[in-house]
């Protein structure tokens, strides 16, 4: 960790030491090819098979429904492209996802929308969700597809999966879901959620950068949009990243075994920060939902200051101003756009996103860091 106080987990989170402790013989000893036919292959091939187990106890699927990837930009497009390309015998032409997905879910379905498929956009409210009046009048049975995020990754409001999937479901279409946000940091099950097809990515819940999975629900068919030898169920050639693989599913088991314990404390945590910054800068507004949120996720728009300005004048606090997919993008983020924020709010927000190893302490100094921050710009 740097000096600054991090408070960009949204963005990503420090690998757990733990987690770390669990890859390293995967690095240094045990380097296997989990194809191989021997001994050392074999070891591999166990360990792969035990982060598979682990990850699908995590969100309620069995074993052969988890498709490793590198990341949770490669299981969106897989999934989003995989099961398109597979309705196109059915004859069904519409894709339905929501203004406020990730760009590794709107880009895919675009790419999709160049090749003729139709696309629509659900609305959000004022609180960044999807309305489920809108989404029960596009969700027809032309619809082939509906991917909603479960949780937004600027604003942390969680979106009416479940409602929607019996839209989707109802109208005989597919439910995909983009969990990478949501997974590790509150309970996320395949059953209640109704989805079909869901992503989760290792480098938000302490397991490092360029590992990620898709669930398939068994019965669902998509086409693989890499081509290769047979790995993966066949759905993701090449040979898996064993080190990162094992790191996930150590990662996995530490989220399933704390989930609730730790969802508490950030929780805790986060509404000090807010009550600390609210109580000293009048005019401060929260973005997203009040209490359909992720726990450690708190979206604020600064009054009379932009948010890049403020935490450019608050050095020791390592935040964002949205997600860090579109950093140096000074254009209003288009999640704060759908949810109607007026120029002047969205240019003031900032991200500030907390986890496993934020202390109060922490929080403190960093609340008075921004209320300084902005005292001196609002001057």
């Amino acid at each position: 960790m740097s000096d600054a106080i991090y408070l960009d987990y949204n963005a990503t989170t420090p690998v757990d030491p733990r987690v770390r402790e669990a890859m390293l013989p995967y690095l240094a000893v045990h380097y296997g090819n989990p194809s191989s036919d021997h001994g050392v292959g074999r070891r591999a091939k166990a360990a792969v098979d035990a982060a598979r187990a682990e990850v699908a106890a995590l969100i309620g699927a069995t074993p052969a429904e988890i498709v490793f990837t590198g990341c949770a930009t490669e299981a969106n497009n897989l999934a989003l492209l995989g099961a398109a390309r597979a309705a196109m015998p059915s004859g069904r032409t519409l894709l339905v996802t929501s203004a406020i997905e990730h760009p590794s879910v709107l880009n895919p379905l675009r790419h999709l929308a160049r090749e003729g498929w139709s696309v629509t956009e659900l609305p959000v409210d004022a609180a960044g969700r999807v309305q489920l009046n809108q989404a029960a009048t596009v969700i027809t049975p032309d619809v082939a597809l509906v991917s909603v995020m479960l949780a937004n990754n600027e604003t942390g409001s969680l979106q009416p999966v479940c409602a929607i999937a019996d839209l989707a479901h109802a109208a005989g279409a597919l439910m995909h879901v983009d969990a990478a946000q949501a997974v590790g940091k509150v309970a996320v099950d395949v059953e209640a959620l109704g989805a079909d097809l869901l992503t989760l990515a290792g480098h938000k819940f302490y397991a490092p950068k360029g590992v990620g999975a898709l669930y398939v629900r068994t019965g669902v068919t998509i086409e693989p949009i890499q081509y290769g030898a047979g790995h993966e169920h066949g759905l993701r050639p090449g040979t898996e990243n064993v080190p990162h693989i094992v790191a996930l599913g150590e990662a996995a088991r530490l989220a399933r075994t704390t989930l609730v314990h730790e969802a508490a404390g950030v929780t805790a945590l986060r509404d000090r920060l807010h009550g600390l910054l609210a109580a000293a800068i009048p005019g401060l507004q929260l973005n997203g939902h009040l209490t359909e949120r992720l726990p450690n996720t708190l979206n604020v728009s600064f009054p009379a200051a932009a948010g890049w300005q403020v935490l450019a004048a608050a050095p020791g606090v390592a935040a964002s101003t949205g997600s860090a997919c579109h950093a140096g993008d000074s254009a209003v983020s288009g999640v704060l756009a759908a949810m109607g924020l007026t120029l002047e709010a969205a240019a003031g927000t900032v991200r500030l996103s907390i986890g496993r190893f934020t202390t109060e302490a922490e929080i403190d100094t960093a609340a008075a860091a921004l209320i300084g921050a902005w005292k001196s710009l609002a001057e």
